[in-house]
């Protein structure tokens, strides 16, 4: 059990406002162990101006420009992958706090929440570490964040024809695919966008990422998985001479002319786990595998 000051950094959804009694309980709780707290200035602004919450003691932030012990993020999956962005190379552990639905990454209930901080400072949690992909293109490093904890997507632009990428592994050529886009998931995302494209499920800690085809043109065309170390390089033709890249759901427009370039990150982001969570658990509720639905 640790006696000394721990500091938070607080990131929220601000499309919930029916969920501020889960920020109400989280700030209680930190309040009663006298913690340094931190809220990004957009979710702050949300729940001060929009939900007139008083929230107190607090110091405000903006973006990544914050340091802290732990980082809770208060929402679903797309908050903690955005407060995971904002992370960064930091290594912060982060916690998720679902404040709807069970997530993969926010898998902490709402009412769960005194019980978590007090296993915080008692050391009762685990620390899952997840692989990160970063693009580059060009070979400069993409503007804005660069790194993806879930996937990465290259689509066709709105309702234009299908794009064409040529693709490589480690300079050996891989194949050129004729699709809507193409998805590279690391473990964490394979629940994700690449699951709802026919992409296998990947076991985080496993080492590997995959490729998987957005709606191909050949029904030959199957994902494959490969070593997290291998070197992924796209080029991209298009009928309207751009394309988009999208980063855990960010998105940019690149013109056809830019190489990209995915790899590992050089670091890894830190996640929280209680102990005891156990990934098959959660993965068997949200594919209600075993549900008998015949009923509904």
């Amino acid at each position: 059990m640790t006696s000394r000051k721990l500091r938070f950094a607080i990131f929220g959804n601000t499309y919930q406002p029916k969920k501020s009694v889960s920020i109400q309980k989280l700030l209680a709780c930190l309040a009663a162990r006298q913690a340094d707290v931190f809220i990004e200035r957009e979710f702050y602004t949300f729940l001060t101006d929009g939900q007139r919450l008083p929230v107190e003691g607090v110091t405000v932030f903006d973006h990544s420009d914050f340091s802290a012990d732990f980082v809770v993020s208060m929402g679903g999956d797309g908050t903690f992958l955005r407060a995971a962005s904002m992370v960064g190379n930091k290594q912060i552990p982060i916690l998720g706090v679902n404040t709807g639905r069970l997530g993969f990454l926010a898998d902490v209930k709402a009412q769960e929440i005194e019980r978590t901080i007090d296993a915080l400072y008692e050391g009762d949690y685990a620390i899952d570490t997840r692989a990160v992909i970063k693009v580059e293109t060009d070979g400069q490093p993409l503007k804005g964040y660069s790194c993806a904890l879930n996937d990465v997507a290259i689509l066709k632009r709105d309702n234009a024809s299908m794009i064409t990428i040529h693709t490589t592994v480690n300079g050996d050529y891989l194949t050129t695919y004729q699709a809507d886009g193409l998805i590279m998931s690391t473990p964490t995302g394979s629940t994700a966008y690449s699951l709802s494209n026919g992409g296998p499920i990947i076991v985080p800690g496993t080492h590997v990422f995959s490729l998987t085809a957005v709606a191909p043109h050949s029904l030959n065309v199957r994902p494959i998985v490969f070593s997290e170390d291998c070197e992924i390089k796209l080029t991209v033709e298009s009928r309207t001479q751009n394309y988009l890249v999208a980063l855990d759901g960010r998105s940019e427009k690149l013109p056809d002319t830019t190489r990209l370039t995915l790899r590992k990150a050089p670091y890894r982001v830190k996640v929280i786990k209680r102990a005891g969570t156990k990934y098959f658990h959660t993965l068997r509720e949200k594919m209600m595998w075993g549900a008998d639905l015949r009923g509904q």
